[in-house]
């Protein structure tokens, strides 16, 4: 008995279509996250703009950090709690086409970018710090234009004023710990406020009164008058230490003897206008030349105010 068999058609395979790769985006790093959203608005599709938070290496709080035998050479680690932050950088840099440093355009910003091009292997001489003083679409689009390179003077400034907060501070503070108060601080630049004021405060102390007078009179030509003040004899300067020197020449003096102008000096000088008043200059000037005391002054000065508030309203009603 014969039996006949069907056979199926052979199936085609299947084609597979490779997966492309999507291209390569151009990495912008900038300090805030909320500046992050915005400004890859701006760039478009080709640019990934992330944020560093900030800085993400600084000297360790638990020592000086800073090599004083080495030419103050500072040691710097990555900052506590941005592993992660740093992790991601590194990350997102490895996959791009290329890497941006937007930190803000300061003497911050610049160190910011730099420790950046560190800890991501970047070349700091190769263009690739971008600033711009206004977040709008084209300040940001023309910024990116124009790339340089890492500015290390301004870096250099940074880490001046960052060593020298540590150096004075690590070194005066523990020292106001025993001798004033537990936790205190002490900054470079309010140390040596209160070293100066200290210095100017031993001066007044240490100053020792010493008397002079002087011999001032009034001249007058038909309507015109001026003043003028003893200056020497014979062209020369003379002090006036005491009452006797000045009754001295008082006695060489006649009052009613005639006083010529023998020599007219001109000269130009430039005076700058003085600053506006504030509170505590208002008061001093006040006392210096009304002799008034602060609390009239204060007083007076919340009159004038309320009656300028008066004369306003009037005016805009």
């Amino acid at each position: 008995m014969a039996t006949s068999t069907k056979t199926k058609p052979k199936e085609k395979p299947k084609r597979t279509r490779a997966k492309r790769k999507a291209p390569k985006k151009n990495l912008v790093i900038v300090e805030s996250p909320a500046k992050a959203r915005t400004i890859e608005k701006y760039l478009g599709r080709s640019y990934k703009v992330v944020a560093s938070k900030g800085h993400v290496r600084d000297l360790p709080k638990s020592t000086m950090g800073v090599d004083i035998d080495n030419d103050y050479e500072p040691h710097y680690i990555s900052i506590r709690g941005k592993g992660d932050t740093i992790k991601e950088l590194r990350s997102a840099a490895k996959k791009a086409k290329k890497v941006y440093l937007a930190a803000d355009p300061d003497r911050e910003g610049e160190s910011i970018a730099w420790h950046l091009s560190h800890i991501l292997d970047l070349d700091p001489k190769a263009d690739n710090r971008v600033v711009f003083n206004e977040i709008t679409k084209d300040a940001v689009k023309e910024s990116f234009k124009h790339p340089r390179n890492i500015d290390m003077d301004l870096v250099d400034a940074q880490q001046a004023r960052r060593i020298l907060d540590r150096l004075v501070g690590y070194s005066i503070s523990p020292l106001l710990w025993q001798k004033v108060k537990k936790g205190l601080s002490a900054g470079r630049v309010q140390s040596i406020a209160l070293w100066l004021i200290i210095q100017r405060e031993k001066e007044i102390q240490n100053f020792k009164p010493k008397e002079y007078w002087s011999i001032d009179s009034e001249f007058k030509k038909g309507r015109s008058k001026f003043k003028a003040a003893f200056y020497g004899l014979a062209g020369k300067k003379k002090e006036l230490p005491n009452n006797e020197a000045v009754q001295k020449i008082l006695k060489q003096i006649d009052p009613k003897a005639d006083f010529n102008i023998t020599k007219v000096v001109r000269r130009e000088r430039k005076r700058q206008p003085q600053q506006p008043f504030t509170t505590s200059t208002l008061q001093q000037e006040a006392n210096r030349k009304l002799n008034f005391r602060t609390r009239k002054t204060m007083m007076l000065l919340s009159r004038c105010m309320k009656a300028s508030i008066s004369v306003r309203k009037a005016v805009r009603d």
